[in-house]
Parts: structure tokens; C-alpha cells; sequence
């Protein structure tokens, strides 16, 4: 009894070995390339640095070199998967030959930073900032940014508006809000990856978030956006915003998800595809304690990858949207709803 019982234990180790190395073979070097939004970049790459640490044979790379060129990566098929703040347009979906899959993982809040000395809290009114982006509102001192801010002693100083000089899903997102608040925004500007900024004003360009952040701390006087993650890391002080209910809001967790409570998903499918549509804006959240500028952010996967990526990938999802969600908030983003996280989850399904 006792040999056949060290032997049923031999057994059960070896078996237990030749499974481990069989689930290891699955995945034996086998590399994920991806690229696009630098807005969730630093979330990225903690998920995709901790899941390649705990996953034997896998490695994840993401390059963070905004939405426009990860969705054009995603289209040339030089990559695995693509990040975009701006989801994908049908017209680019169309132009996908292995089939599109757009999954919301995360979510954010693009915030207003600046950079004026002695000025630790800001408001911005919604007749103001796209004012001030418009380059009509070049100063400071100007009387509708003082009548916001009794309490505070603003500079006489001329306004350095900072935005992104590449294609952005980050400016994709800011710009339509802009638009759906002013009408004069609308009409000179609109929402755009890559807008024309108007030439009014002391504009600056600057690359992906990091760069607007960087460009902004180094600027005495400046204004720009950019993702709140961001702000937080470099300790860049935030304007708050007036929202459609008339309310000064800070960005944060709860007021960044109570702007997506509001976001609802369309009905059907993606064009001439049975895979549900998840592209769903919160333009302008209609929230008592709402913040005005809040979005999802979207991993772009093929639909039809081989049966080796399709397994690594849906089993990375996976982990994206149960402990990956765990360490959003503290890194500046919004964890996904529970509702959201079986859409995700559901559509993922699909990946084959």
C-alpha cells in the first residue's frame, strides 16, 4: 500500500510537471506588441509589466505614440493590438481585414493643469476655458476668469495655451466636449484627433501627455490638458471645471464615475460585424456632481488572431479588467463598472 501510494504521488507530480510544461508551451515566447494612446499608458504598462512577471512564456510591449498612430499600427496589421482614446471610426474599422474588436478597459478624465505661481485652486466657467483655448481669452487678469476667483490674486500675465502636436485620442476627447459646450468652438475648431488650433493667442504643441505635462511645469503661465493620471504623477495642480449643472468640480474617482453613470452603449453591432459596438461618450455628463470631461478608453483587438494570441490575449483581458482594475484609482483612472467589465468580457469571447 505504501509503495503503491509513493508511487500514485509520483504519478501526480509528474503529471503535475508535464501540465505545467505543457501550459508553458502554450505560451513558449510567444511576444504581444501593441501601441497607441499615451493616455493609458502608465496603467498599461504596470498591467502589462506585472502579467508578463506572472506568466510563464508570454511578454507584453506597448509603445505609447498616441491614438491616431496606434489605430493607423492597428490597420497596417504591425501590431497585435492597438490603444485608443477615440475608439476606431466605422471608415476605419472597414479598412481592418482580420476583423475589429473595440473593448473599453479602463477609464479617465482629461483635466485642465497650469502652471501659475501662488495659485493652488482654480475655477474655470464653461463660457471661459474653450474661450481661452479659442485664444480670445489671452490674459490672466481677464475679468471673466477674476469674477470666477474673487478670493484669488491672479497675475497680469499673458495666457500659454499647451496642446498636443501629435494625433490624440486625449484631444479627441477634449475637443468634442469643447465643441459640445460652445458653439463657437463648434464652428472654429470642432472634435478632431489632430485639430487646427486657431492662431489667436501664444500657442504651444507638444507631444503625447508627458509631453504637454512637461511642457506646462516648464511654462510659467500656462494652460493645457491632459490626462488626470498625469497631473497626478507630477503633482501638477488642476483647474476645476464647471459642469453642465452649474457646479465647480474637482477630478477624481467618484466624480470621474459619476460622469460615466450617465454613458450608455449603442444597441447593435459594429458595422458588418456580429461583434457588439462599445464606443459610448460621456461629451458633456448631465451629473449634479458630474466632472465635465470623462471618457473610456479602448484596447483594439483582431478579431480573427490564430489560436496561440487569441488565448494569450483573451486570458490578458481577463486579467485587465478583474486585478488589473484593482490598482486603477490610486493610479488616477476610473475602475470599470461591473456592468461594463461582462460587456468587455463578453465581446472578448469573440476573439479567435
Amino acid at each position: 500500500m505504501k509503495l503503491f501510494a509513493k508511487s500514485a504521488k509520483s504519478v501526480f507530480v509528474i503529471g503535475a510537471l508535464i501540465g505545467a510544461m505543457s501550459s508553458t508551451a502554450a505560451y513558449a515566447d510567444l511576444k504581444l506588441n501593441g501601441s497607441g494612446a499615451s493616455f493609458p499608458a502608465p496603467l498599461y504598462n504596470k498591467w502589462f509589466k506585472d502579467y508578463s512577471k506572472q506568466t510563464d512564456g508570454v511578454r507584453v510591449d506597448y509603445q505609447s505614440k498616441g491614438s491616431g498612430a496606434g489605430i493607423q499600427d492597428f490597420i497596417n496589421e504591425t501590431v497585435d493590438f492597438a490603444g485608443s482614446d477615440a475608439a476606431m471610426k466605422d471608415s476605419e474599422i472597414a479598412q481592418v481585414k482580420k476583423g475589429t474588436i473595440l473593448l473599453p478597459v479602463t477609464a479617465g478624465e482629461v483635466v485642465i493643469s497650469y502652471n501659475l505661481d501662488g495659485v493652488t485652486e482654480l475655477k474655470l466657467p464653461r463660457d471661459v476655458y474653450p474661450e481661452i483655448f479659442l485664444g480670445n481669452i489671452t490674459n490672466w487678469n481677464d475679468p471673466k476668469i477674476q469674477a470666477a476667483n474673487p478670493d484669488v490674486k491672479l497675475p497680469d500675465q499673458n495666457i500659454t495655451v499647451v496642446v498636443r502636436s501629435d494625433s490624440s485620442g486625449t484631444s479627441y476627447v477634449f475637443t468634442n466636449h469643447l465643441a459640445a459646450i460652445s458653439d463657437n468652438f463648434k464652428e472654429q475648431v470642432g472634435g478632431a484627433k489632430a485639430p487646427n488650433w486657431p492662431s489667436a493667442g501664444t500657442i504651444v504643441k507638444a507631444p503625447k501627455n508627458d509631453g504637454v505635462t512637461a511642457t506646462i511645469k516648464q511654462t510659467p503661465g500656462a494652460i493645457g490638458y491632459v490626462e488626470y493620471g498625469f497631473a497626478k504623477l507630477t503633482k501638477m495642480p488642476t483647474a476645476l471645471l464647471e459642469n453642465q449643472k452649474g457646479n465647480f468640480i474637482e477630478a477624481g474617482g467618484e466624480t470621474g464615475a459619476s460622469a460615466l453613470a450617465t454613458t450608455t452603449f449603442p444597441e447593435g453591432n459594429l458595422p458588418n460585424s456580429d461583434v457588439p459596438d462599445l464606443r459610448a461618450w460621456a461629451t458633456d455628463p448631465s451629473g449634479d456632481d458630474a466632472y465635465p470631461i470623462a471618457t473610456f478608453t479602448w484596447l483594439l483587438v483582431y478579431k480573427n488572431q490564430g489560436e496561440e494570441k487569441a488565448k494569450a490575449l483573451k486570458d490578458l483581458i481577463e486579467y485587465m479588467i478583474t486585478t488589473g482594475q484593482e490598482s486603477s484609482e490610486a493610479m488616477g483612472y476610473i475602475p470599470l463598472p461591473e456592468n461594463v467589465v461582462e460587456k468587455v468580457r463578453n465581446a472578448a469571447s469573440m476573439i479567435q
